[in-house]
Order: C-alpha cells, then sequence, then structure tokens
C-alpha cells in the first residue's frame, strides 16, 4: 500500500483509504441532507429554539423562587390576578413554548392578569429546602407579592403537578385568604395510584437518606432519569414521530420545544426530596389529611373556595389513580373536574390543550374573576 492508498492516523496506525471515502461520503450526504424539507430549516441551536417568548418582568426573588409579572394584552383586564404555580421539578416555559403555542399568551389575550412562580435549581447551601418551606413560605411570600403588586386582595391560585399539591396544601392552611379560587392540574395526593414510583422507594436498595446525606440536593439527572424510566421508549417513538413529519417544519419545531423541556428537569433540595418520599410515597400522608407542616395538620377539607381539578386519562407521570381523590377531599360546593384525552404535558401544551382545555379554564376563571 503506498502514501496514495492510505494515511497515518493519530496514533501512527495506517488508515485504509477506502475507510477515508467512506467517512468523507457519510459528512457530505449528511450535509446534502440539510436539504430535505423539515430538516433545512432546522434549528442549529437552542438559542434559535426560542421559548418563554411572552413579555415579563421579575417582580420578585427568594432562594429558588423566582416570581414573574407577564404583560396584559388586553385593554380590558380581569379583577382578580392568576398564579400559576410550576412544579419544583419543571421549568415554566412550558406554558410559554411559543407565540401561538403558549398557556400564558392565551390568557393575557383573554384579559388576565397573569404571575407565574417559577423555580431555579437550589445550590448546595439551600439542601436545607423542605416541602413546608416551599408550601408555606415561598408560596406563601409570593401569593403577598402578587396582592402588593396588583393591588388585589384576591388571587386565582393554579398548580401544575406537585405545583398543585404546595397550592393546595398553602390554601388548607390559609383558609381565610387570600385564595379566592383554586386549580390543581395532574396533582399527586395519593401514592397508591403512583406504582412505579412506589416500587422504587420499596426497593432495599433505593435509600433516600444516604443519597440526601451524601449528595445534599437531588441532581437533575437522576430526576430526569427517573421520569424517563417511566417510559422507557417513549422518546424513541416520539423521534419516529418527527421522522413521519419532517416536511412540516412547525411540526419538527413544536416537536423539538417539547423534547427540550422533557429533559430539562431540575435538581430538588435533598430535604424536599426526603419529605416527599416518606411522606407521600411510603407513607401516603396527603391522602389521609394525615400531613404535618410547620406543626399543624394539613386538612383539605378546609379547603372551601370554587376548586377546579384537572386530569389527564393517560398521564403516566401522575396517573389519574394518583390525582381523583382530592376533588372529594376539598369541601368546596362550588366544585367541578375535567378529565382530558392526553398525557401530563400535553394538558397543558399542544393541540389538544390549546382547543380543549385552555378555552374551559379560561371560562371558569372568568366567571369567578370579579
Amino acid at each position: 500500500m503506498n502514501a496514495k492508498q492510505a494515511h497515518l492516523n493519530d496514533t501512527g496506525a495506517e488508515v485504509p483509504q477506502s475507510e477515508i471515502d467512506s467517512r468523507v461520503d457519510q459528512l457530505i450526504r449528511r450535509t446534502l441532507d440539510r436539504n430535505i424539507p423539515g430538516l433545512a430549516n432546522l434549528p442549529q441551536t437552542e438559542s434559535e429554539l426560542e421559548v418563554g417568548s411572552s413579555p415579563k418582568d421579575l417582580v420578585y426573588t427568594e432562594e429558588t423562587a423566582r416570581l414573574y409579572h407577564y404583560t396584559p394584552m388586553s385593554d380590558e383586564v380581569y379583577r382578580v390576578p392568576i398564579l400559576i404555580v410550576m412544579s419544583p421539578v419543571a421549568k415554566g416555559y412550558i406554558l410559554d413554548l411559543a407565540k401561538g403555542q403558549s398557556f400564558v399568551e392565551y390568557f393575557l389575550r383573554r384579559g388576565h392578569d397573569v404571575y407565574m412562580l417559577d423555580w431555579l435549581a437550589p445550590r448546595a447551601n439551600q439542601k436545607h429546602l423542605g416541602f413546608s418551606h416551599y408550601a408555606l413560605e415561598l408560596v406563601g411570600n409570593c401569593v403577598d407579592k402578587v396582592a402588593a403588586d396588583s393591588g388585589e386582595p384576591d388571587i386565582t391560585l393554579v398548580g401544575y403537578c406537585m405545583g398543585g399539591i404546595l397550592s393546595a396544601c398553602y390554601t388548607a392552611l390559609h383558609p381565610e385568604g387570600p385564595v379566592k379560587n383554586l386549580a390543581c392540574f395532574t396533582t399527586p395526593i395519593n401514592s397508591e395510584g403512583m406504582i412505579l414510583h412506589k416500587r422504587w422507594v420499596s426497593s432495599s436498595n433505593f435509600d433516600i437518606d444516604r443519597l440526601v446525606n451524601e449528595l445534599g440536593n437531588i441532581p437533575s439527572e437522576l430526576i430526569n432519569a427517573t421520569m424517563q424510566a417511566l417510559r422507557p421508549l417513549q422518546r424513541n417513538a416520539g423521534h419516529l414521530n418527527l421522522l413521519n413529519n419532517v416536511d412540516n417544519d412547525e411540526f419538527v419545531k413544536a416537536h423539538l420545544r417539547f423534547d427540550r423541556w422533557a429533559v430539562d428537569q431540575l435538581a430538588l433540595p435533598g430535604e424536599f426530596a426526603r419529605d416527599w418520599t416518606n411522606d407521600f410515597l411510603r407513607d401516603n400522608l396527603f391522602v389521609q389529611n394525615k400531613l404535618e407542616l410547620a406543626g399543624e395538620r394539613v386538612d383539605f377539607g378546609n379547603i372551601t373556595v370554587p376548586f377546579l381539578h384537572v386530569a389527564a386519562s393517560f398521564d403516566h407521570i401522575i396517573p389519574e389513580a394518583a390525582s381523583k381523590d382530592l376533588i372529594n377531599m376539598v369541601s368546596s360546593e362550588d366544585k367541578e373536574e375535567i378529565v382530558v384525552r392526553g398525557g401530563h404535558v400535553s394538558l397543558v401544551a399542544g393541540g389538544n390543550a390549546m382547543y380543549r382545555l385552555w378555552p374551559k379554564l379560561d371560562a371558569w376563571a372568568s366567571e369567578r374573576a370579579e
């Protein structure tokens, strides 16, 4: 073999020209494939994949909590502001994915005054923050700031996933207000409905105390791996669906936004994770009205404000069986349940949410916003 037929690689070994030709061919083909409709306009970087585009101002910050106020998009605005409380492990941009695909934008255009309690990953010195601190201090302080910023004494609290149970706990311990209306989406209340999670924490190999004591905070990589393990083939199925729609530029971008959020989890303070594992997943205290926060028992029967419960029939993260008991536990005379055909994310984002849930929630909130 002469110099024209072979080259040296980084280790000094000869690389056959045929292998080089093959690699060049693959590279050129991949480059030319960018011309395929759909792939040609594929975002090259995350900065091109814009999310959270609705204008907003940061009005309050404390530890891991960030309170945003969105710029109104209507000349007339309802009196009672809406405060959205996100799950501590999820980023809030799922509710503001893009123009025309945004839960937040929809409600702004319908005349609602929208705030969001979004979260940051805890720092090492915040590992001591527990469930009680989140539900009473962080949620409570943000509720107070909304009242101060809006000038209104009432508020509609909307909690998503674990944000729903934080909102319900806060409302139950503050029956005199200022929560005027409460809506909970895919809210865990009965861990018996979370079969796989229960099996994990029942395993002799799952030592939450060791994880917290050695790691401090539970890293986002572990939380994401836990979520993915619930449906290990879901992402692969999603990618196949992407290939089937590769010539649809809007579908491709929407898919990539959802895919980005699905793996963009937040770390959780160690004490919060310990509380969640022991009080909810193992001992199932919530559904028994036996949870105590700051020395007070949380009785969901103390909730008497208008209440809306929303569940997704194909939710694999918080199955309907894990959330359905909440509506019967609250004492509200004005209460309603909506079960949407969809999953944990499609419940609040995507076409199913845009045409089914959002209008129903708007009608519910509007009737109770005066």
